[in-house]
């Protein structure tokens, strides 16, 4: 009876909300406006929290409420933070396919009847598109309130509001599949258990058998499908086998900590390991290929940098007595080189936390990697300033307990520093480190190893790290264009070498971040002010970043706080 009441009095208020469309009918674009507000259907609640002021401006925004009541959904299957983030993630990819595959009448001018939601990647990330709370799901949509010219079709604006939007939300939480559904949330459960698995057995990373770690190309995160794709297949050196809390165990893969190196000829899969390993840090979704793919999720991506910005980092472990005596301790640079950015970026990622740098020669300084027997002997240490990557890599370890993994294709040299040699042979790997250590004892590199003193002690005076300030404009706008850029004010900030950020709806959420702390921080200190605005999405959710309070928050991806210093540490002041 109380259900059929709650139906009657849905019906009448949306009812209503048609008839107040219609009557807008032919009128001027602004006047929709006045619907702004809350509206009961008969299974749900609809906030139309911002309507566009042109039919050609950036969408509308809607939230559709659904209480539990009206849903067969088990609570157990978002009880924990792992299985909330699938599940949601999973309900954004049904709504974004019923909006696709239902049947949309509404045409006009502009965006006129756009109807999308933030659809995920391959990537299981904490996003704000759907959400789920104590009492009910909600979904956070954009949409194209139609228009002829600048006038609004106030027949196919109520259609839209009225039939099209409740029938894709209706689909979504009554037509979904239960099976895919339990195994998205019982995969999220397995992830978990390899995270946990690998912090506690010191390892870095696992890559389970059969995995598909080829994508489709470079532009596309999708797996490769052709018939001669070679699943992945461990070594028996470092074959480990996981229990996991679904009943079952999955063998693969375990690289210890320490120091790595994935060597093999061209082509022949090294760089396609090493990306896998780098995404890692990410849970990834079903039929995904890498989704038994698990990195330590502090690692961090290394490369060379040639012209970004740096500001008072202390790259003296790397890089010390420049000509004309310029400051490594305190270095900044407003075009780095190669080899001083990389050095930053290996700096800037251990005061982020990171216990392992993942690192590629074909992106790297070769200068910065190496500095071989010959080129020791003509040009003399007391005139080159940098400490090559590979007098200092069993240092980070030992001292600062940093593992690092290396794809290596040209220097041998590495060999006498590696804990661990992988060779990749037509994308299969092999345990190669006895003979690689055989061989170094064969032939002798010749090299002086040219770090003489402690990490420790060259870091016990870091830098002051940045304080936060930017250049922004009088409106102070910052914006995000894309997966690799923010607008701050007029100031264009690149993140083309911050490989592991993986969704633009991440960049958006930095660039939220970035003003929320560039306006509200203060004069504290960016790692502080990082790590204080994490605990507060950690108790409020990533709504805390959105500048639409209490309203529709629906594109934003959580990063890591490892590409949010990435980016503050870009800005050019």
């Amino acid at each position: 009876m109380e259900h059929s009441i709650l139906n009657r009095r849905g019906e009448i208020e949306m009812n209503k909300l048609a008839d107040q469309l219609m009557k807008l009918d032919g009128k001027g674009y602004k006047a929709l406006k006045s619907v702004t507000g809350t509206y009961t259907g008969a299974f749900y609640k609809l906030h139309i929290d911002y309507v566009q002021g042109d039919p050609f401006a950036s969408p509308s925004r809607i939230r559709v409420y659904v209480p539990f009541s009206e849903t067969d959904f088990k609570k157990n299957d978002f009880d924990r933070k792992h299985r909330k983030t699938a599940f949601e993630h999973f309900f954004a990819k049904v709504t974004s396919c019923n909006i696709r595959s239902l049947p949309n009448p509404v045409k006009g001018t502009g965006k006129s009847g756009v109807v999308f939601i933030d659809t995920p990647g391959q990537q299981m990330l904490d996003r704000t598109a759907v959400r789920i709370s104590e009492m009910g799901i909600e979904f956070r949509l954009s949409i194209g309130l139609p228009a002829r010219g600048r006038t609004i079709l106030g027949k196919q604006a109520a259609n839209l509001l009225k039939q099209f939007i409740p029938s894709v939300i209706e689909k979504t939480i009554r037509n979904y599949d239960r099976k895919k559904l339990r195994r998205i949330i019982s995969l999220s459960d397995e992830q978990n258990d390899i995270r946990k698995y690998i912090k506690e057995n010191q390892l870095i990373c696992f890559v389970g058998n059969e995995a598909v770690l080829p994508r489709i190309s470079g532009v596309s995160d999708k797996p490769m499908q052709e018939k001669t794709v070679i699943s992945f297949r461990t070594p028996a050196e470092y074959a480990v086998t996981i229990p996991l809390s679904t009943g079952r165990e999955i063998a693969g893969m375990g690289v210890p900590e320490g120091i790595t190196v994935i060597t093999g000829g061209g082509y022949h899969g090294k760089s396609t390991l090493l990306q896998a390993i780098e995404k890692g840090v990410y849970n990834h979704e079903p039929e995904d290929g890498r989704e038994y793919v698990i990195t330590d999720d502090t690692a961090m991506k290394i490369r060379a940098e040639d012209g970004r910005s740096i500001q008072n980092v202390n790259i003296s472990p790397f890089i010390n007595q420049l000509p004309f005596n310029k400051d490594t301790v305190k270095f900044s640079s407003p075009d780095a080189s190669g080899s001083t950015s990389q050095a930053a970026n290996i700096i800037e990622a251990m005061e982020m936390r990171s216990g392992v740098l993942l690192i590629d020669e074909d992106t790297s300084a070769t200068n910065f990697m190496i500095r071989d027997a010959r080129m020791q002997k003509l040009i003399k240490k007391e005139k080159e300033p940098i400490t090559p990557f590979i007098d200092r890599v069993r240092q980070l370890y030992t001292e600062k307990g940093v593992s690092t993994i290396l794809v290596i294709g040209g220097s041998g040299d590495y060999f006498d520093a590696a804990d661990h040699v992988i060779a990749m042979d037509e994308y299969l790997p092999y345990d190669r480190t006895e003979e690689a250590k055989e061989i170094a004892g064969q032939l002798k590199s010749g090299r002086v190893t040219e770090s003489k003193d402690a990490i420790g002690s060259l870091m016990l005076r870091p830098a002051a790290r940045r304080k936060i300030a930017a250049s922004l404009d009088r409106k102070g706008k910052v914006d995000s264009k894309g997966l690799h850029t923010i607008l701050i004010g007029k100031n264009k900030l690149s993140l083309n070498a911050v490989e592991q950020l993986t969704d633009e709806s991440q960049t958006r959420a930095i660039a939220l971040m970035i003003k929320k702390i560039i306006t509200e921080s203060g004069p504290e200190e960016m790692i502080r002010s990082i790590d204080q605005l994490y605990r507060e999405i950690e108790e409020k959710g990533l709504e805390a970043v959105s500048p639409f309070k209490g309203q529709h928050p629906g594109d934003l991806a959580l990063p890591r706080k490892n590409e949010v210093a990435a980016a503050f540490n870009r800005i050019r002041v």
